[in-house]
Order: structure tokens, then C-alpha cells, then sequence
């Protein structure tokens, strides 16, 4: 029954304008090798798990770290985009399985030294080796006989055991092994039988697992090569079935790959890394004695540049400074390009650095579909990059709005806010100017009544300046200031 009701009453109604729902930008997802089995003696870190860091020590933490970055990659990008960069946060795959990626030593002979001890000519072993006497008869206690350090591969003798002082014994162990990961454990799947997911195959878990919407897919180390370049393209445009991003590509820079800058357009075509939410990147980077890849650097500048924009993509990260001191091949050789040499590279959709007096700076706004694309929302990277985020901006903030009666106030609500917030960002000169419009032409009655209900919305983000020129003309009218 109806309470009777007397006198004055108000009530709060839902406001019928909606707020943006906030999307970082520039989010990576990595995929790689970590050395998660030197973490701790006795437990390996996530395999083919995502892990979220905010932290460099949150990320060695959970996944390891190893100075060895062409064996573990995630190595070089933690570095990187904590330590160079400090941008946060950072979502990692580790694919290096120590219980599948390892190798058996059946039996090495090893010498105590006067110290006690020996070393293992292979560190990180996934389990407890097994010592045995020279003639492979005695088997030794661990913990009474000797004392193994897994991570660094030392065995202790200890005084009060059987082993004599500088005893000769066999050593039988596996190691974790790095280098028996293939490009098909970067790409992953699903398991047929459990359901599991592997590789690339797990982006599809990071919006579920930290409500976090990728930005950037990378994969240094493995992105040269082509079928995970292939894979990483696709992801990027079909992230849960609604999601989009790009990712950044290498071209490789060994023997096999491109060592001469006007190699590298014939590469790319070859390979088809031409995907308009692919961005190609050529050379290496090196800052003194590390080397990089330049897709590494470049996830963490296009991080600093949107950090400065309130996390939205539309200005580029050419021009912007990287960390580096010298362009090189994957063997260190030095790489010198001139300005001339940079600009050809850019013509062909290809970022690299260029250092005009100014510093080392990336150099490059075109996407991996130019030359071939000349669309603007396809060609440029932050036009491409602001339609993704724009896209994804969308559907978070109005996901509240499915299942909700399709009438005229859901219409207006949903125009009003897209164009508020538009103006917000034309405001402030993220686009030039926008709309959202409701069009009978989009929305046949068939549709409607089927409960399908399609906006249009117009974007204009501001293309970087490319080319900026002045005419200089010799004017003699000025000579008359001779004459005062």
C-alpha cells in the first residue's frame, strides 16, 4: 500500500548527463621472458599470468630481473620504462616456463676449490641437482653433505659431511633455458582441453583482471619477427571484441634482417608490417653499454608525452627526447643517419631517432600503413591513436547505458554528454572540433525495433606539425634606409 502522504517531497533523479569514463592511454602490454626461476631458491614466478606493476621493485619483484635481455626480454622493458622513463603502470607476460624451458647437464665434473665451493657452469637450475662421487657410486646428502644455491649455481661442501676437502664430483641438473622459447610461445593459444590461454592469447584478460584497457601491445625481441608482428596487429584492433590499441614493432637489425637504412622499406613491405595500428621501428637504441629496442623506448616516451596531456594521445611522440646516445644494429655496429636518411625512412611509415643538435630524439609520425594508406586516421600515429582511445572511451562510458529503454531521453542523454565532453577537448586543443549526431540515415526502423541503436560521431584531432616552411624573398625597398 501506498504511504499516505502530507506536506513537501523531493527526490534525486539520475543525472542526464554522463562523465567520461577515464582510459590511460598509453597502458603496454608486454609479452617476453622473464627469469621468474631466479627470483627466489625453491618457487618460479608467473607463467603466462598477467601481472600488473606500478613499480620497478613491484615488477623484479614479481617476475625477476637479469642483465642477460636477449635471453629475457622483459628485463630490458622493465628497465626501461621504470627505471629511464618512470612511467606506471605496466602489464607483463612471462612465457619462459622453467619446468618446460630447461636442459639437462647428465653428469659435469666439478673440482671444490679451497674455499669450499664450486660453480656450475650453468646458473639458475629449475630443481636440485644430484652430486655423486668421481666414480658415480656415492650419492651426497643435500643439506648434509652440501649446499646448493640454485640461483647463481654454487655448491658448498660442508666440513661435517662425506665429501672431501677439493673432492672431484659429478654434478647431474637441468637449467631453465631461455633460448628453447619459440616465437609460437610469444604468439600462444588456448588450450583445447582446459580452456588455458598463452602469449598474446592473455590480453584478453587484462581488462578482466585490473579493469585496466591496454594502450600499447609490445614485444621486444620477438616483434621482428613476422608472424608475431602479424598477431600483435591483430590483437591491437580486437582486444575482448571491443577494445583498440597499437602495437609496437621492430624491424630486425641482425644479417637476416635490415642492416642498411634503405633496406628497411623493402623489409616492411616483404613482412607486411603495414597495419594502420602498427608502429614500425628501425634501428636499435644504445645508451652506453645497453642496447635497446627502439619499440622499448618508444612505449615509454609516448607514456611521458600522454602523462603531460592528461592522458590523452593526440599530440606525437616525434621529436620528443629518448634515452640514448647512438643508433646501432643488434651486434652494437654503429648506425648514422642524417637527416635526409631519417625523412626516407619516415616516408615509408617507419619511426627511427635522429639527433639534429638537440639530442637523440624519436623522429617519425607515420603508422606501418603508410605510404601504402594515405587516410589520415590511418596514416598518422596520434590521429590512429585517438580514434582508439576515443573508441574505447565510449564504450566504457556509456556501457552503463545497455539494456536501458531505447527512447528519446537515452538519445539526447548520450548526444549531450559525447558533445560535452568533445567540446572538452577541443577546449583544450585535443581535437579541433567534434559532434555526435543521431541520424535517421544510421537507424532503420528494423533496427531499432530490434534494439540496436547507432551513433555518429565526427573527430577532428589535430595532425602533428610535419612540415613547417618559410618563404625568404630579398626585398630592396630596404635599401632606402641607406639614405635615412
Amino acid at each position: 500500500m501506498t504511504a499516505y502522504k502530507h506536506g513537501v517531497y523531493a527526490e534525486q533523479l539520475a543525472t542526464s548527463l554522463v562523465p567520461a569514463s577515464q582510459v590511460d592511454s598509453a597502458i603496454p602490454v608486454v609479452v617476453g621472458t622473464a627469469p621468474v626461476h631466479l627470483i627466489s631458491e625453491g618457487s618460479n614466478g608467473p607463467v603466462n599470468e598477467p601481472v600488473l606493476a606500478h613499480t620497478y621493485t613491484e615488477a623484479v619483484t614479481s617476475l625477476g630481473y637479469s642483465d642477460d635481455w636477449a635471453n629475457y626480454t622483459l628485463s630490458e622493458f622493465i628497465y626501461s620504462q621504470f627505471a629511464l622513463f618512470s612511467i606506471e603502470p605496466a602489464i607483463f607476460i612471462n612465457v619462459f616456463d622453467p619446468a618446460t624451458h630447461k636442459t639437462n647437464v647428465e653428469s659435469e665434473e666439478k673440482s671444490f676449490e679451497s674455499d669450499d665451493q664450486l660453480t656450475l657452469a650453468h646458473p639458475g637450475l629449475v630443481a636440485d641437482p644430484t652430486v655423486k662421487d668421481s666414480t658415480d657410486t656415492t650419492t651426497y646428502v643435500k643439506d648434509t653433505d652440501y649446499e646448493v644455491d640454485r640461483i647463481t649455481g654454487t655448491v658448498t661442501r660442508l666440513g661435517d659431511g662425506d665429501i672431501a676437502a677439493e673432492a672431484t664430483v659429478h654434478v647431474t641438473y637441468d637449467y631453465g633455458d631461455p633460448s628453447l622459447v619459440a616465437a609460437d610461445d610469444i604468439i600462444g593459444g588456448i588450450d583445447a582441453g582446459t580452456g588455458a590461454k598463452s602469449g598474446w592469447e592473455l590480453v584478453d584478460e587484462v581488462f578482466p583482471r585490473f579493469g585496466l584497457v591496454p594502450g600499447l601491445l609490445c614485444a621486444p625481441g620477438w616483434s621482428q619477427t613476422p608472424s608475431v608482428a602479424a598477431v600483435m596487429g591483430t590483437k591491437a584492433v580486437d582486444i575482448n571484441g571491443l577494445f583498440s590499441c597499437v602495437a609496437l614493432v621492430d624491424l630486425p637489425t641482425d644479417g637476416a634482417g635490415v642492416i642498411k637504412y634503405s633496406d628497411a622499406p623493402s623489409w616492411k613491405s616483404t613482412n607486411n608490417y603495414t597495419d594502420a595500428n602498427q608502429i614500425a621501428c628501425w634501428p636499435k637504441l644504445k645508451l652506453d653499454s645497453k642496447i635497446f629496442h627502439l619499440s622499448t623506448q618508444l612505449a615509454g616516451l609516448i607514456g611521458r608525452v600522454d602523462a603531460g596531456n592528461d592522458s590523452i594521445p593526440y599530440e606525437s611522440p616525434s621529436n620528443k627526447s629518448l634515452e640514448m646516445n647512438g643508433l646501432c644494429l643488434a651486434d652494437g655496429t654503429e648506425v648514422v643517419l642524417d637527416h635526409a636518411e631519417a625523412n626516407y625512412l619516415n616516408s615509408q611509415g617507419i619511426v627511427t631517432a635522429l639527433n639534429m643538435g638537440s639530442g637523440w630524439r624519436a623522429w617519425g609520425n607515420r603508422t606501418g600503413a603508410y605510404p601504402g594508406t594515405t587516410d589520415v586516421k590511418d596514416a598518422m600515429i596520434p590521429i590512429q591513436r585517438m580514434f582508439c582511445w576515443k573508441a574505447n572511451e565510449f564504450i566504457l562510458t556509456f556501457w552503463r547505458k545497455v539494456d536501458k529503454p531505447l527512447n528519446r531521453r537515452l538519445v539526447e542523454t548520450i548526444i549531450d554528454s559525447e558533445n560535452i565532453r568533445i567540446n572538452g577537448l577541443a577546449a583544450i586543443g585535443a581535437v579541433l572540433g567534434g559532434r555526435m549526431e543521431f541520424l535517421e540515415s544510421d537507424n532503420p526502423s528494423t533496427d531499432l525495433m530490434d534494439g540496436k541503436i547507432s551513433f555518429h560521431l565526427y573527430l577532428t584531432p589535430p595532425s602533428p606539425a610535419i612540415e613547417i616552411s618559410a618563404l625568404i624573398e630579398y626585398d630592396p625597398g630596404y635599401l632606402a634606409t641607406l639614405f635615412g
